[in-house]
């Protein structure tokens, strides 16, 4: 199966694919995680601040998080840090340290507005984040979702919507099914405005670490929604999940295909253009472009 786009980094680097296929969440108290974590072919990294890490671990969390990023040790994958939420004991200084360290991105929880956005933006400038540390708004309630068009335009700082699933089904007071049809509007809201404001957007978590099939059922489903990828529990759900968001090879030689019969019908004078019967025009070529980019951002990356 192949994501038609993926994301675009934002920043001085504007133009590039970005992949995030597979965006893993990494308990920043869990030095052995942090450690393994060098090793995977996961596209990015949360380390994570905030519901893995408890009250009395949330300071040496805070730590590792930041040590990790200055490490320097991670290779190419994107290095986030998810802070606990606004109002909470920790957050401020959450941030804070978040921007010292310099993170690729800044992941928030539970953000409902673009207020929010415009106060975290703020926190971040004022506590001296370089340009290129972006901010990954989490969307997981009712409000949020209703409001992730505002949300996803209010910033240029902000690059990517990230879908709590789980706290969205809490509150929503639904229950997990497979198909996901209690969720299924919100998760189409959310990818509406992501793509509506230009920025990525990552699927929630599967929680049952050992249904290899469910997972893999799930994965699929986010991408034909149009999902830049999905956030991962568990290392073991990395590589289907790389899998589900790359393109094959017959999709690759197809884009190409694609690519090239129309170059072909312009240079003729024709506008439109062939391939195994299916008419061809510039949308078609758009997204075989998107294809390609694709492929060729995660074969840069060696995974």
């Amino acid at each position: 199966m192949v994501a038609e786009s993926a994301a675009y980094a934002s920043g001085p680097d504007a133009t590039a694919f970005r992949p995030r296929r597979s965006v893993l969440y990494m308990p920043s108290s869990n030095e052995r995680a942090l450690e393994k974590a060098k090793t995977l072919a996961v596209d990015a990294l949360i380390l994570d601040l905030e519901d893995a890490v408890a009250p009395d671990a949330k300071e040496v969390a805070r730590e590792n998080a930041c040590a990790a990023v200055r490490s320097g040790e991670y290779g190419r994958r994107e290095l986030t840090i998810r802070v606990n939420g606004l109002g909470s004991q920790w957050h401020d200084a959450d941030l804070a340290a978040a921007c010292a360290a310099g993170p690729d991105a800044v992941v928030v929880p539970k953000v409902g507005s673009a207020d929010e956005v415009r106060e975290l933006v703020a926190a971040m400038e004022a506590a001296g984040a370089p340009e290129r540390t972006r901010l990954w708004a989490m969307v997981e309630t009712p409000v949020a979702v209703l409001h992730a068009e505002e949300i996803a335009r209010a910033s240029d700082r902000l690059a990517c919507l990230v879908l709590g699933t789980n706290d969205l089904y809490k509150e929503l007071g639904a229950s997990f099914a497979p198909g996901r049809a209690a969720i299924q509007t919100s998760l189409q809201l959310a990818i509406l405005a992501a793509r509506a404001a230009g920025v990525a957007v990552v699927d929630g978590v599967y929680n049952d670490v050992k249904d290899a099939d469910g997972f893999r059922a799930e994965a699929c489903q986010g991408r034909e929604l149009g999902f830049d990828g999905k956030t991962l529990i568990h290392p073991g759900q990395v590589e289907p999940c790389n899998e589900v968001f790359a393109p094959s090879e017959a999709q690759v030689a197809d884009a190409r295909a694609v690519i090239a019969a129309f170059e072909a019908a312009q240079a003729e004078g024709r506008g439109v253009a062939t391939v195994n019967g299916r008419l061809i025009e510039n949308l078609h070529v758009d997204t075989a472009r998107k294809v390609l980019a694709t492929a060729e951002a995660i074969a840069a990356l060696g995974r």
